[in-house]
C-alpha cells in the first residue's frame, strides 16, 4: 500500500459523511474519495429529503407514530419478495429502528435539520403518516466552508427558502399567503448581502453541513479521484486502487472499505442490458452515476439484485436544458395520454408509478414519449418545465415543436400527432369525472397524497379539473429517474453479500449502489436519501465494531 487508513468511503453522497462521523467519534482515520471535482453527489443537486419514521421532530411536535406504524407500512407497501434481497424483513426492521437514532447521532454532531409540515406518504396503506416522515437541512451559510465552498456541488435553487416554501412560489400570482413567503426570502437575501453570508437550501444545504463537519471532524476528501478497483487479500477487501499523477496509486483500508458511489441512470449500457427501453438523457442525476462500483463488487463476488428497479419520474426535454426537466402531472386541468390519445395512468399517484405505467403501456401501445395535454387553466395556474406559471413560454418552446398547441382539442391532437377522435373522447370521459369529483377509470385524487401534489388553492378536489379553457396544450413527458434502485445485496449492517448470502469481509455499500430497501417502490419523500444515511450510518458502526 502507498498508503493506509482505518476507513475508505467511496463517493461522497448521501451516508458518505455521515459514515465518517461515526468513525472520526471512534477515533478511526477516514478518507473519502470522489472521482468528479465536486463533492456532494446526486444528493447535493437533489431536494435533500430524508424519509425517516418515527423521528424526534415528530415526537416533539406531538405526531403521531411509531415502530409497528412504520414497519406495517413497509409491509405492505414494499412487501416481501425472494426477488428483492435488498428489502428483506430484516433490512426493513433494521431500518425503521436505526434511521431514527442516525437522526439523533446528526444532531448530537452539529447538523441542523428539521421536518417539513406536511408531506404525505406516497401510498395509502396501514402505517401510512398523512403528515409525513421527512426531515431535511435547515438553510446553510456556504462561507462557513471557506476553501471547501468551491468544492460542493450546487443545488437546484440558489435562495435561502426552505424546501417547503420554495414549493410556494409558483403559487405567489394567486396566493397572498405565497407573495408573504417571497418577501420574506427577500428579506433573507437582503439580510445577507448585509451579514456577509451565502445561505442555501434542500441538498446542498445537507450536504454543506455534512462536509463542514466531516471535515471539522477530521475526515479527509480527495476529488478528482476515481477508484479503478477493489483491493482483496486472503478473501479480505483491504483497499483500492486509485489513479495519481498517472499511476497506480494503492489506498489501504484497515477497517473496511465503504461503497457509495452512486447507480447506473448515466450508463446507457447497463441500462440495456437492466431496464431496457430507458435513455441515459432522462435521468436528472449528476453524470458520475455510471455503475462503475456496482460492476467491481459484482467482479470480486458481491451478489446484484433489483437491477430492474428506479426511483423514476416523468420528465420533460425542453430547447435548451441542460438536463431533463421534472414535470408535474398531477395539477388539475391536465391529463397524461399515449400516442394514441387515450388515457392510461393515475397521473396523480406514487411518481414511481406514473413512469412505471408509462413503460407498461409501452410494450402494446407506443407511450414513450407520452403527452401531458393541458389546457390555458394549467398554463396559467402552474409551473411547467421549470418555468413560472403564465401564457408567455420561451420562443424556442413552439419554434423547435416542443409545446405543442391548438384552438380545439382537435386541432392539438394533429399538433401531436395522435387520433383526434381518441383524444377527444379521452377529454370528454375525464371533463365528465372531473365535474362530478370522480375519477371513475383510475381514481385520481383518492389519497391524501394525492390531493397534496395538486392546486392547494383550489375548492373541492385539487386535481382533478376539466380540460375545457382554450388554447390546448400538450408537451412530450419520458420515463425520468432520479437514479436507479439496485446494485450490490447487503445485509442489516450494510455488509456486501455474495450469492451465498455470506458477507465479504470487510467491504459496505448503501445508497442507490445497493438494492434498496424500499424494493421497486418510493415510500414517501426521501426514500432513497434517508436509507444512504442510515446505511452509512450502520456500516460504521459495525466496522468500528469488529476492531
Amino acid at each position: 500500500m502507498n498508503e493506509t487508513y482505518d476507513f475508505v468511503v467511496v463517493g461522497s453522497g448521501g451516508g458518505s459523511m455521515c459514515a465518517a462521523l461515526v468513525m472520526r467519534a471512534a477515533g478511526k482515520s477516514v478518507l473519502i474519495l470522489e472521482k468528479s471535482d465536486l463533492i456532494g453527489g446526486t444528493t447535493a443537486t437533489s431536494g435533500g429529503v430524508m424519509w425517516v419514521p418515527n423521528n424526534c421532530f415528530m415526537q416533539s411536535e406531538g405526531i403521531a407514530d411509531s415502530r409497528d406504524d412504520a414497519i406495517a407500512y413497509l409491509d405492505a407497501v414494499v412487501g416481501d419478495s425472494p426477488d428483492m434481497p435488498g428489502a428483506t424483513r430484516e433490512r426493513k426492521v433494521a431500518y425503521v429502528d436505526e434511521s431514527p437514532k442516525m437522526i439523533d447521532f446528526l444532531v448530537e454532531n452539529g447538523i441542523k435539520l428539521r421536518r417539513i409540515p406536511s408531506w404525505p406518504d406516497y401510498y395509502k396503506a396501514p402505517g401510512e403518516s398523512v403528515p409525513g416522515r421527512t426531515v431535511v437541512s435547515e438553510l446553510f451559510d456556504l462561507k462557513q466552508l471557506g476553501e471547501w465552498r468551491a468544492k460542493l456541488r450546487p443545488g437546484f435553487l440558489a435562495l435561502p427558502a426552505n424546501l417547503d416554501e420554495a414549493m410556494q412560489l409558483g403559487l405567489m400570482k394567486r396566493s397572498g399567503a405565497a407573495k408573504k413567503i417571497l418577501a420574506k426570502i427577500i428579506g433573507r437575501v437582503i439580510l445577507d448581502i448585509f451579514t456577509g453570508k451565502k445561505r442555501t437550501t434542500a441538498g446542498q444545504a445537507l450536504q454543506g453541513q455534512m462536509l463542514l463537519a466531516a471535515s471539522n471532524a477530521g475526515a479527509e476528501f480527495r476529488t478528482n479521484s476515481a477508484v479503478k478497483r477493489l483491493i482483496v487479500e486472503d478473501d479480505r477487501v483491504t483497499g483500492v486502487v486509485v489513479e495519481k499523477n498517472g499511476q497506480e496509486w494503492n489506498i489501504g483500508a484497515g477497517i473496511g472499505v465503504l461503497i457509495n458511489a452512486g447507480g447506473f441512470a448515466r450508463n446507457q449500457e447497463m441500462l440495456d442490458k437492466y431496464i431496457p427501453g430507458v435513455s441515459a438523457e432522462w435521468t436528472m442525476v449528476v453524470a458520475e452515476d455510471t455503475g462503475d462500483l456496482i460492476q467491481e463488487g459484482q467482479r470480486i463476488g458481491g451478489a446484484i439484485a433489483q437491477m430492474g428497479e428506479r426511483i423514476s419520474y416523468a420528465v420533460t426535454l425542453p430547447p435548451g436544458a441542460k438536463a431533463a426537466v421534472p414535470v408535474d402531472t398531477a395539477k388539475p386541468y391536465s391529463i397524461v395520454v399515449d400516442q394514441s390519445g387515450a388515457r392510461y395512468t393515475n397521473e396523480s399517484c406514487s411518481i414511481v408509478e406514473v413512469t412505471r405505467s408509462q413503460l407498461a403501456r409501452d410494450k402494446n401501445t407506443p407511450s414513450v414519449p407520452s403527452w401531458l395535454v393541458f389546457d390555458s387553466q394549467y398554463m396559467r395556474d402552474f409551473m411547467l418545465a421549470g418555468s413560472m406559471p403564465g401564457m408567455k413560454k420561451p420562443k424556442s418552446w413552439t419554434d423547435e415543436n416542443f409545446l405543442r398547441q391548438g384552438k380545439t382539442v382537435e386541432e392539438l391532437a394533429a399538433a401531436c400527432g395522435v387520433d383526434a377522435d381518441v383524444l377527444r373522447t379521452t377529454v370528454e370521459r375525464f371533463n365528465g369525472f372531473a365535474r362530478q369529483g370522480v375519477d371513475e377509470d383510475f381514481h385520481r385524487g383518492e389519497h391524501a397524497y394525492q390531493q397534496w401534489m395538486g392546486d392547494p388553492l383550489k375548492e373541492g378536489d385539487k386535481t382533478l379539473g376539466p380540460i375545457e379553457t382554450a388554447p390546448f396544450f400538450a408537451v412530450p413527458i419520458y420515463p425520468g429517474d432520479v437514479s436507479t434502485f439496485g446494485g450490490l445485496v447487503t445485509d442489516v449492517h450494510a455488509r456486501v453479500l455474495r450469492g451465498d448470502g455470506s458477507a465479504i469481509p470487510g467491504l459496505y455499500a448503501t445508497g442507490t449502489s445497493t438494492a434498496s430497501v424500499a424494493g421497486g417502490v418510493e415510500l414517501g419523500a426521501g426514500g432513497s436519501i434517508g436509507p444512504s444515511f442510515t446505511f452509512g450510518y450502520l456500516a460504521a458502526k459495525h466496522a468500528v465494531s469488529m476492531t
